[in-house]
């Protein structure tokens, strides 16, 4: 009897002294949900680009050109002196409007109301942001806004859907230096 418990003891001690063993993981992660995703914005990307130069080209009035940060845009209104253009920190002072890409309003100039805004220091779609790097104090412009560059996936919540290309017809009153 005595045999046969110490024969127990000696198997529990060799093999409860056993190294702990990594666990494996339920599931691996095979990233095809951001590969979808990948592809699906880049088609969405090719559609908007190819509506919104279809409309660039139906326009006889505004000479739109291509920005390097993926919007295009036109001057209304030009200013022939160099005055200097916002930089970090400065306060523009501006108008604008939001429309859908035939031209429907869907923010008024009245209803957006006079903006103050300190360059690259305050929330801003990231094309108005951009847009109002290229402009002076005085001049108009007018912009679309492919939807990443706009409001993007979620809208603004409101009256701007998801992924949805904008216009925008921006007035800059006044840049005030830091």
């Amino acid at each position: 009897m005595n045999k046969i418990i110490i024969i127990l003891i000696l198997l529990i001690v060799t093999f409860s002294c056993k190294t702990p063993e990594a666990r494996k993981p339920i599931s691996a992660k095979s990233g095809s949900f951001i590969n979808q995703s990948i592809e699906r914005n880049k088609l969405l990307l090719k559609k908007e680009n190819e509506l919104i130069k279809a409309i660039i080209t139906k326009d006889t009035i505004l000479q739109f050109q291509a920005s390097e940060n993926g919007f295009w845009y036109a001057i209304e209104t030009a200013l022939e002196n160099n005055t200097p253009k916002a930089e970090f920190g400065d306060i523009i002072n501006y108008n604008y409007n939001i429309s859908d890409l035939n031209g429907n309003i869907i923010y008024s100039t009245q209803a957006l109301k006079t903006q103050n805004y300190a360059m690259d220091q305050q929330e801003l779609f990231s094309g108005l942001r951009e847009g109002l790097k290229l402009m002076q104090a005085g001049e108009t412009f007018h912009f679309i806004f492919p939807s990443q560059k706009a409001f993007g996936y979620y809208g603004d919540e409101d009256k701007i859907g998801t992924n949805m290309p904008i216009r925008s017809k921006v007035t800059v009153n006044s840049i005030t230096k830091k």
